[in-house]
């Protein structure tokens, strides 16, 4: 997304280390979908297994219970889908934590694939590879209950709010491209610093991904409601599996998520991981 990663969105990201890497090599699992057998070669960062990373600290409804071994969550099940595309069974994955900014960043990786929300845009695309999209998000505005955003039913009504976002987000280039406020958006680092801002008052309302927003609405932001969804705009919030820069991987990988978006699976986990946080969301016109 823009990277409104929901570990910014709810909380601190957890200043933990990086997960150990399993280092042993073993043979390939069976039980793809299309019958293929993973590659053991150089290819992958260890022989046989398939090394996914996700965030220091992974939130619903990416991954249940911060848990992401047991392929709950939207994420989780997309990573476990793409593993079985590649010829991978469930116990050859192997799970590591890295932060988003420093998964993003150019240089030597620790995985094979990292899946945090990732929105693909050209810049990022200098220092990684990005597989094919699994998930388009939309964009959502959230504010606080008897604000001055309460009662906003279209984007006539939203020029006049002072919008935060995240900087270089999708969300903020959504905002400028949509809405175009009269007051320019207020950007700051990370999701959290603007609901810190939205909480102390010192803007209106703030912009998020879809899913994301419901959660920080609904469950993280007191007295939070999502004021309405806005049009697409600019970059699409396209999410891709993050790959190191020119990896021998990106074609494969991207083959496997494209199968599972032509068979409809993609479709499948999105409804049934996803939907709740959608349905009955206010278009803005």
């Amino acid at each position: 997304m823009s990277r409104p990663a929901l570990r910014t969105v709810l909380a601190a990201a957890a200043a933990a280390a990086l997960l150990a890497l399993a280092g042993c090599s073993g043979a390939a699992g069976s039980g793809s979908m299309n019958g293929a057998t993973a590659d053991p070669g150089a290819d992958y960062l260890t022989p046989g297994k398939f090394t996914i990373a996700t965030g220091q600290t992974a939130y619903e409804p990416y991954v249940y219970d911060d848990d992401p071994k047991t392929g709950k969550g939207f994420e989780a099940a997309v990573a476990y889908a793409v593993a079985e595309q590649l010829g991978f069974a469930k116990e050859d994955v192997v799970w590591v934590r890295t932060s988003f900014e420093a998964a993003v960043a150019p240089g030597p990786k620790n995985f094979d694939v990292n899946i945090q929300q990732y929105t693909i845009t050209d810049e990022r695309k200098q220092a990684v590879d990005f597989s094919s999209p699994y998930f388009e998000a939309s964009q959502t505005i959230v504010a606080i209950k008897g604000g001055k955003a309460d009662g906003v039913t279209d984007l006539a009504g939203a020029k006049g709010l002072l919008l935060g976002a995240m900087a270089g987000s999708t969300s903020a280039t959504t905002i400028e491209e949509a809405i175009a406020p009269t007051t320019p958006a207020a950007l700051y680092s990370s999701n959290e610093d603007a609901r810190a801002a939205l909480e102390a008052g010192q803007i209106d309302a703030m912009v998020l991904d879809t899913p994301t927003a419901y959660l920080a609405a609904n469950y993280y932001i007191d007295r939070g409601f999502m004021v309405g969804e806005l049009p697409a705009a600019g970059v699409p919030d396209q999410w891709g599996l993050l790959l190191q820069k020119d990896s021998p991987l990106t074609a494969r990988v991207s083959k496997a998520v494209d199968t599972l978006r032509e068979n409809g699976t993609l479709a499948d986990l999105e409804r049934q991981w996803l939907s709740v946080l959608t349905e009955g969301v206010p278009q803005l016109k």
